[in-house]
């Protein structure tokens, strides 16, 4: 791996030889005199510094919030060119008065940006605005109704004049590109113009990272989307073609370290959307608070839930295309003080029943995952009472994550989620993916209990009783049942 920039080792190397002939030819001249002149010692390689240590990283918990993801898809499906898409300043506020008046006294606190919209740097390095809407003028005006913004971008991007300084260096934004003497896995390809990469490796990516956060910062913004970091370490070779150089596993730990390092330092949530997820996910779980283990919210409704391309998993980004498999193959990974496990966005406007709404909107909370609305407030209607059930939320206050009795996806089990909340409560979980309905049974032995509980049905807000040995229900199709069981 290329340490340095400013000088590489094949120039380094011809110095060092061209010293060397020259001593040698000294040596030889009997007469001059020259036998004890030396060669100059090859210059040294600066080393990269040790990498940062992640300190207690996974001290959050998931966060429920808004995204503007609906009306740029809806924009993109339509044909909107992506420098033509933009909300404007009254659906701004639209959406900022839905989020504090419907949503805040709910645990709702944060709306976010996302991809699709112009991304612009006009007043630095770094990005100032989102279409037309100056990112300060978006935080001045959620901070007046007691929410806060996230933020969709990525420190590995460049986003400013490349002849521009890096905060704190002398180093150009230039000079954190690609350059000839870089090695990467394909020499011969040049990146898909969507993005400019900064090379990790290359001296001032630490800094130019670290002011990128402090950028956020100093606005206001403590909670940040980095996506498409499956087309850096390898260039996302599931594709027929490469659409990055690929830069290296190496570099792609380095960006994840020093990304880590500077949110741990300004105090902000990362959560990466596009994830490599290699070795079972051994970088994402080390040095970030979230990463999604699930295909693009897309159309939304059932189809993202549990029927786009169910029981199949990838070997590669993005593993699952639906929540259900997602969720279940990547359960493991979860857990209290573990990284959190993102679903994406949540549409319940194209869910074509409220036995769907009230599925997905569970299976959220009950893998202690995020609750992202992407409704509008031109789509919302009154779907707002599924997302503001206080007995289910209730576990995302708690810190609560459950687990299937099975990570297999498409098996029974994998339909039955169940975990403990901090107070000893038991919440169980029933998803029927079918198109009917049925009974579903689970032996309370295999959630490691025994005796009698109480049972209380988290959706209809009533008791009913006592079980003990085995628990029962008739779970509508499309369905689930979510019960508490209080020993």
């Amino acid at each position: 791996m290329i340490k340095y920039s400013s000088i590489s080792k094949f120039v380094a190397a011809a110095i060092f030889c061209s010293s060397a002939a020259l001593a040698t030819s000294c040596k030889d001249d009997k007469g001059g005199g020259g036998g004890n002149v030396t060669p100059e010692p090859e210059p040294p390689i600066p080393e990269l510094p040790e990498l940062p240590v992640p300190g207690d990283i996974h001290k959050y918990k998931a966060p429920l919030y808004w995204t503007i993801y609906e009306y740029a898809r809806e924009w993109e499906l339509a044909g909107v060119p992506y420098d033509q898409m933009d909300l404007s300043s009254d659906q701004w506020d639209a959406v900022i008065d839905m989020m504090a008046t419907k949503f805040k006294p709910y645990g709702y606190d944060m709306l976010c940006t996302d991809g699709f919209l112009p991304q612009l740097a006009r007043n630095g390095i770094y990005m100032s605005h989102y279409g037309s809407m100056p990112l300060k003028e978006l935080v001045k005006r959620a901070k007046a109704k007691g929410l806060k913004v996230g933020v969709y971008d990525n420190p590995l991007w460049i986003k400013g004049n490349l002849n521009s300084k890096v905060p704190g260096t002398n180093y150009t934004l230039r000079s954190l590109t690609r350059n000839p003497q870089d090695k990467v896995l394909f020499p011969d390809v040049t990146d898909r113009p969507d993005f400019t990469w900064l090379v990790t490796d290359h001296p001032g990516a630490r800094e130019y990272i670290d002011g990128w956060f402090k950028h956020y910062h100093d606005m206001g913004v403590d909670f940040v989307r980095m996506d498409f970091m499956c087309w850096y370490e390898d260039g996302d070779p599931g594709r027929d073609y490469p659409v990055t150089c690929g830069y290296g596993r190496e570099r792609y730990e380095r960006g994840l370290a020093y990304i880590c390092e500077s949110a741990e330092k300004y105090g902000i949530f990362t959560s990466i959307v596009m994830p490599e997820l290699y070795n079972d996910a051994e970088l994402e779980r080390k040095y970030c608070n979230m990463t999604r283990i699930v295909q693009d919210a897309n159309i939304g409704g059932w189809h993202h839930f549990s029927s786009f391309n169910r029981g199949k998993i990838y070997d590669r980004w993005p593993y699952a295309d639906n929540q259900m498999d997602g969720f279940t193959h990547w359960s493991h990974i979860g857990g209290r003080g573990k990284i959190i496990l993102d679903g994406d966005f949540l549409r319940l406007n194209k869910c074509s029943s409220d036995d769907e709404r009230r599925a997905q909107v569970s299976l959220q909370l009950i893998a202690g995952g995020p609750v992202a609305i992407a409704d509008t407030p031109e789509t919302i209607g009154d779907f707002d009472k599924f997302y503001t059930n206080e007995e289910l939320l209730a576990l995302n206050k708690d810190g609560f994550v459950g687990k299937p009795l099975s990570d297999v996806v498409n098996s029974e089990g994998s339909c039955i989620w169940w975990g403990t909340m901090s107070n000893g409560d038991v919440v169980l979980a029933m998803f029927n993916r079918e198109e009917s309905g049925r009974k579903m049974s689970v032996n309370l032995s295999d959630m490691g209990l025994e005796g009698e509980f109480k049972v209380r049905d988290l959706w209809r807000h009533v008791d009913e009783g006592s079980v003990s040995g085995s628990f029962e229900a008739s779970v509508p199709r499309h369905g689930c049942k979510v019960v508490k069981l209080t020993k």
